[in-house]
C-alpha cells in the first residue's frame, strides 16, 4: 500500500506501544469535514485518548483543505492520497483505509472511526469499519432532507408573497420527507447510518428521523453541532483577519453571498441559469454581490456559456465581487458574520449562517437542515426562476425578523459529543452484538 502517506514511519508501531485499547480515528475529506471534525479531534486529544487523524485526500489543494489544516494548526497521521470519479474514490477510501483499520487491529486495538455528515468519506469510511466489525462514531447523524409542500403554498414568482412564504416555512407540517436530493449526499448519510454505533444527532428532529428508521434510543444523542464551536473559534479570532483588507468593499457589510457547488445545480443548466439570473438582476439593480467560485461553479460557468460575461461583469461592476474559494476558514467566517444574507446551496453554510444569526436563502428545493427552515432563520428559494429567487433575496436582506430567530446547534458541542461516547464505551464497544442489543447475552 504505497499509496498511503504516513506522517511518521513508526506509525502503526507507535500506536501498538500505546497502553490504550481504543484508538479513536477520525476521518477527513473536505473542508466541512476538517471544521466540524477537528473540534472533536482536539477534545479527544484534550482527555488524553488515543486519537489519530486521518485524511483521504479528497480535498488536496491548499485553498479546500492545505491552508485550513495549517489554520487549525494539525498535520493528518496518514493520507490516502484518493483521486478519481466518484466510483473510484468510494472503492479506494474502503480499500485503503480498511488496510489502515486492519493493521490496527492486528496490532490489538479497538478502531472507532469518526465519519461526519454526509460525505462520500462518511459512507465509504463507515463502510471500511464495519468491514472488521467495528462501529463508527457518526457526527452529524440524521441529517434528512425535507421539502415544502410548494403545491399547497401556489408558488409563482408573480406577486410572490416572501412574508407569507417564510412564515409558511416555519410550520413544520409544511414540509414533507422523500427527495433523493442532495445527491449523493442523501445516500451517503443512510448508508453511514447503517455502520454507526453511536449516533450524534445535531437536533431533536434528526433523532426523530432516525427513531422513525429504527434505530437504538440508547445510542442517539441529540448534542447539537459542532460546527458551532468552529464557528465561535473563528469569531474569536476574526480581529485577525485580513480579509477586509484584500477586499475593502466588502468591509460594511452590505453584501449577498453567492456560493454554488451542488451537483444538482451546477450540472442542470435550467437550474444554474436561474441562480445565475437572479445574481445578475441584483448586480444589475446596484446591489453588492460576492460570488465565490469553487471548481463545479467554475465548470458551470464554462459549460453553459457564461464564464465570458461573469468575467465582464467583474470589470464592469464595482457591485461585484468574484473571487476563489478563501483558503482560511477565519476569513470565510469574518465576512459571512458581516453579510446582508447568503444564498447558497451548501448544507454547512445553512448551519453557520444560524450560529451567527445572518438571513440564509438556500438554493434548493429542500433541505438537508430543515430546521433552519422551521426556525425561521432560512428561507427555501428553488431554483426555477431568477425573478423569485432575487425576491427572496432581497426579502431577507438584512431582515430583523430572520436575525432575531434562536440558535438551534448548541455551544460546547464538542465536549457533548465526547461525553456521549464516553458513556456508551463505559458499558462496552462501541459495536454491538445482537444479544447485547435485545438484552439476552
Amino acid at each position: 500500500m504505497q499509496e498511503i502517506e504516513y506522517l511518521s514511519e513508526a506509525f502503526y508501531d507507535d500506536i501498538a506501544a500505546s497502553d490504550d485499547k481504543n484508538v479513536h480515528l477520525i476521518m477527513i475529506a473536505t473542508k466541512p469535514d476538517i471544521i466540524k471534525q477537528i473540534p472533536l479531534y482536539r477534545e479527544l486529544k484534550n482527555r488524553g485518548h488515543l486519537v489519530v487523524l486521518g485524511h483521504t485526500g479528497q480535498h488536496y489543494d491548499e485553498n479546500l483543505s492545505g491552508g485550513m489544516l495549517k489554520e487549525f494548526g494539525v498535520q493528518p497521521d496518514f493520507n490516502l492520497n484518493v483521486r478519481g470519479a466518484a466510483h473510484e474514490v468510494v472503492s479506494l477510501i474502503i480499500g485503503r483505509l480498511g488496510h489502515v483499520i486492519g493493521e490496527l487491529k492486528e496490532k490489538g486495538k479497538i478502531v472507532i472511526p469518526y465519519v461526519h455528515g454526509d460525505t462520500t468519506t462518511c459512507m465509504a469510511a463507515a463502510n471500511a469499519g464495519y468491514c472488521h466489525k467495528f462501529a463508527s462514531v457518526h457526527v452529524e447523524a440524521g441529517i434528512r432532507t425535507l421539502t415544502p409542500k410548494f403545491k399547497e403554498f401556489g408558488l409563482s414568482d408573480e406577486g410572490f408573497d416572501c412574508k407569507a412564504w417564510h412564515a409558511f416555512l416555519q410550520d413544520r407540517n409544511n414540509w414533507e420527507r422523500g427527495s433523493q436530493e442532495p445527491f449523493p449526499e442523501q445516500f451517503n448519510t443512510r448508508s453511514a447510518e447503517a455502520g454507526t454505533g453511536v449516533h450524534l444527532a445535531p437536533v431533536e428532529l434528526d433523532r426523530q428521523f432516525l427513531l422513525d428508521e429504527g434505530y437504538c434510543d440508547d445510542r442517539i444523542f441529540v448534542v447539537g453541532n459542532s460546527v458551532a464551536d468552529a464557528t465561535h473559534d473563528a469569531l474569536d479570532r476574526s480581529k485577525d483577519s485580513t480579509i477586509f483588507e484584500k477586499h475593502p468593499e466588502l468591509a460594511d457589510g452590505n453584501f449577498v453571498r453567492f456560493c454554488i457547488h451542488r451537483g444538482e445545480n451546477c450540472t442542470n443548466e435550467k437550474r444554474f441559469r436561474a441562480i445565475y439570473e437572479a445574481m445578475k438582476m441584483l448586480i444589475e439593480d446596484g446591489r453588492k454581490v460576492l460570488l465565490i467560485s469553487l471548481f463545479k461553479t467554475e465548470s458551470a460557468l464554462k459549460n453553459f456559456g457564461l464564464k465570458d460575461e461573469v468575467d465582464q461583469m467583474n470589470k464592469d461592476y464595482d457591485n461585484f465581487v468574484y473571487s476563489p474559494v478563501w483558503a482560511e476558514y477565519v476569513d470565510v467566517i469574518a465576512a459571512m458574520n458581516k453579510a446582508a444574507v447568503c444564498a447558497t446551496d451548501s448544507g454547512s453554510m445553512q448551519e453557520e449562517m444560524n450560529v451567527m444569526g445572518v438571513p440564509c436563502v438556500t438554493l434548493r428545493f429542500g433541505s438537508d437542515r430543515p430546521e433552519s427552515g422551521i426556525n425561521g432563520g432560512n428561507l427555501i428559494a428553488p431554483p426555477i426562476d431568477g425573478n423569485l429567487i432575487k425576491q427572496m433575496v432581497e426579502y431577507a436582506w438584512d431582515n430583523a425578523d430572520m436575525r432575531a430567530k434562536p440558535k438551534i446547534y448548541g455551544e460546547n458541542v464538542s465536549s457533548k459529543c465526547i461525553d456521549a461516547v464516553e458513556d456508551v464505551l463505559s458499558k462496552g464497544e462501541i459495536f454491538r452484538a445482537e444479544e447485547e442489543r435485545i438484552g439476552l447475552g
